[in-house]
């Protein structure tokens, strides 16, 4: 399984603005906890496998151009389930 980029834009006291890159299928961001409350603006869309903290999966579809929070303490692996690249965007919301 290969790293997925991340390419900072913006890390300020109040947000921090990452895009994720995702290659080919398997790409993964690496297990990780959110910080802070999050909006995911996806790029491409795609489909993704999520892992959570307790080993379970999903299978998560991201549409272009269609926003999605999530929360502080959400403790996951993504990796990229699509054949062609994915990208979306996140901002994490410090304060």
């Amino acid at each position: 399984m290969s790293t997925a980029r991340a390419t900072v834009a913006i890390d300020d006291p109040r947000i921090r603005v990452t895009t994720w890159t995702f290659d080919q299928a398997g790409d993964a961001t690496g297990p990780h906890r959110h910080e802070y409350d999050y909006v995911v603006i996806p790029v491409t869309g795609g489909t993704f496998t999520v892992t959570d903290a307790d080993g379970s999966t999903r299978q998560m579809t991201q549409r272009a151009g269609s926003p999605y929070q999530g929360a502080a303490g959400t403790d996951h692996d993504v990796a990229s389930s699509s054949d062609a690249t994915a990208i979306f965007v996140e901002v994490e919301l410090k304060g």
